[in-house]
């Protein structure tokens, strides 16, 4: 490309800054105050193109109009934010960051087809904004007028949050609210109001970012979830709750991308370089590259160290004999279904699926519940599993028994590689972390045509001849029973106890001995390796494997189904898991809106079983006396911390 090509291209990074600021900037804002992690604050970016094309497809004529209708969708936006923090938000702020997340999510799924329902599923491109649809000579190219407006918007944006949060009474609160929630409650500030206009803004941001973008793409209803990943790049490299990072990391993050596109195709020693392809992974290996380094972000602060990493959770405990008469009792169920084919065909092959999803969600809770680190890319473990014994089944032709044993393996390596550096991280860091790892995955799966098959996936990875019928389904359940017992036993060990001891406390592990980063290291690879197993099987299960099983969604997915059954107890996995896909299942083949009714659902079960269904039943079951309570499983039950007398810490190990 020639240098006025080039230079067009650092223009169109600098127009694509000012909108990704936008949206990272509400995100950024809403973290700093509320510490919600929003998964839904792309649907806000998705809801402002949708009504901006509304609206100025009806009064856009003129610019008067169409910058009305522009501003008009941002404020509705906005006012739809506002109703969600009081509608939804304001009931789960104690709840734990997690749950928060799946309520998050479940919006999602209901803003999605809200939008389907009212705008159908066909993209809709907007009209150019009048006044601005002619283009400038740029050295005898031309440069569409529009994006120079765009590249001066994202200034003007962050010099008005300025005065915002520093010349006016508001901001100051904002701020306050920023470094000490409680104290600012203690001064007599309503903070749910506090809180309403934080969001307000935060959305309305996000709804603004998406309507001046309708002049250059589409509403669209995949909008949401490829504009938050980048949202979460954005505010994670910049530093969370810092607006100045946000639109710092912004610019640098598109300036990468435009540099790889105006790149193109370049010669190096012998062979050809595709900088284009970069540009789905060039802002998550920058985001990994930032967090190593420096894992507050470039703007944002070293959060201190606590001596208490997680929330206080009682000790586990072995099953009692009434739990382990009902899970033999269920496994010999699985046993039979398989012969009731004939009353229900379809019973043994959802229950396949249910199974291998039960074991990627017991992997995903071993490192997230006894481990106390969440990890938002698990399914990249899950994805290298299933692409290992793909491609040690189809390119080195080994028999399908021995690669159902290598698979599992390369997803352990993975695991071990990238969990050195994720162990090093926290809380939503280290989450974002294991994202960015995970789309790096994703992107060389998707992009390596020769060796993964690209986008087209791997075909013809079946089980082996006599593993026909039945078979591969009394396999897929003695292995899947067998890693559930181990992962079981291991937390029994004195590994187990190590890993709790990490998580309830860093400091006092450290003191008796316990190296925490190494044990943490450990089950980092452990949770890979089982991950990594159920990918195996999935692949064998379908016949087939497609970069789609290591997407972000994957991911998701396993959270959704840890947080459904309850995080605190070893059955709230499978528990998730079962409910999750039979949910799925049923709301799918019901209506063509499922994703509302299943997001709903979801807001449901978040706000009655905020402990899970699995930690809700266990309360029951203490409360009618069938197993021994104590007060801090009591507490726990009820999210709260067990009363310990002033001065004095409960040894939780």
């Amino acid at each position: 490309m020639d240098l006025t090509g080039f230079l067009a291209q650092l223009l169109n990074g600098l127009a694509e800054a000012s909108s990704l600021f936008l949206v990272a900037a509400g995100l950024s804002l809403i973290f700093g105050v509320t510490r919600i992690v929003n998964f839904a604050h792309g649907s806000l970016y998705m809801l402002g193109l949708y009504v901006a094309y509304t609206l100025i497809e009806r009064f856009g004529s003129t610019g008067l109009g169409f910058w009305g209708g522009v501003i008009a969708a941002s404020l509705v936006v906005g006012a739809v934010g506002a109703a969600i923090e009081i509608v939804l938000l304001r009931r789960i702020y104690r709840a734990p960051e997690l749950f928060q997340l799946l309520a998050t999510f479940a919006l999602v799924l209901v803003i999605n087809d809200a939008a389907l329902w009212l705008w159908g599923a066909e993209d809709l491109l907007g009209r150019r904004a009048p006044g601005l649809t002619g283009a400038i000579d740029l050295l005898g190219r031309q440069y569409p007028v529009y994006n120079l407006v765009l590249i001066a918007l994202g200034p003007l944006v962050l010099a008005l949050l300025w005065l915002l949060l520093t010349r006016t009474r508001w901001g100051t609160l904002v701020r306050a609210a920023t470094q000490d929630r409680e104290m600012l409650g203690a001064l007599g500030i309503n903070q749910a109001w506090l809180f309403t206009g934080v969001f307000a803004l935060g959305a309305m941001l996000a709804g603004l970012g998406g309507a001046v973008q309708l002049p250059r793409e589409p509403a669209s209803l995949g909008l949401d979830l490829r504009v938050i990943g980048d949202a979460f790049v954005v505010v994670v490299v910049g530093g969370m709750g810092s607006i100045p990072g946000a639109y710092v990391a912004a610019l640098i993050i598109a300036e990468i991308k435009a540099i790889c596109i105006g790149l193109g195709n370049v010669s190096m020693f012998g062979m050809t370089v595709s900088f284009s392809k970069l540009t789905l992974v060039v802002e998550f290996v920058f985001m990994a590259l930032v967090l190593v380094f420096r894992p507050w972000g470039l703007f944002g602060r070293p959060q201190p160290v606590s001596r208490n990493s997680a929330p206080v959770e009682a000790p586990i405990r072995k099953s009692s004999p009434l739990f382990k008469a009902f899970g033999v009792a269920v496994l010999l169920v699985l046993i039979v279904l398989p012969q009731l084919s004939t009353w229900f065909p379809y019973a043994s092959v959802l229950t396949l699926d249910i199974m291998i999803a039960a074991l990627f969600a017991v992997s995903l809770h071993f490192i997230m519940g006894p481990g106390g680190m969440h990890s938002f890319g698990h399914a990249a473990y899950f994805g290298l599993g299933a692409y290992g014994a793909a491609l040690l089944l189809k390119a080195a032709a080994l028999p399908m028994l021995a690669t159902l044993v290598l698979g599992p393996l390369v997803a352990a390596v993975g695991a071990l590689i990238f969990g050195w550096f994720c162990v090093r991280l926290s809380g939503v860091y280290l989450a974002m972390l294991t994202l960015a790892f995970s789309q790096i995955v994703w992107s060389i799966v998707f992009q390596w045509d020769d060796f993964t098959g690209g986008s087209n996936g791997i075909i013809g990875v079946w089980p082996a001849q006599f593993l026909s019928g039945n078979a591969f389904y009394y396999l897929t359940l003695a292995v899947v029973a067998f890693a559930v017992v181990a992962l079981r036993r291991i937390l029994f060990s004195p590994f187990g106890f190590a890993l709790r001891a990490g998580r309830d406390s860093a400091l006092r592990a450290d003191a008796v001995g316990i190296d925490v980063k190494r044990v943490q290291w450990m089950a980092f690879v452990v949770a890979g390796l089982f991950a990594g197993l159920a990918g195996a099987l999935f692949t064998f299960s379908k016949g087939s494997i497609s970069p789609d099983a290591m997407a972000v969604t994957k991911s998701v997915d396993g959270l959704v189904m840890v947080l459904l059954g309850g995080i605190q107890t070893l059955v709230g996995p499978l528990v998730g898991a079962a409910t999750f896909n039979l949910l799925q299942d049923t709301i799918m083949r019901s209506t063509e809106y499922w994703r509302a009714l299943f997001g709903g659902i979801i807001l449901l079960l978040v706000l009655v079983f905020p402990q899970g269904i699995a930690g809700f039943c266990q309360q029951i079951a203490e409360r009618i006396g069938l197993r021994r309570s104590t007060p801090a499983r009591r507490h726990a039950a009820l999210g709260a911390a067990p009363a310990t007398p002033a001065g004095v810490e409960e040894n939780r190990v």
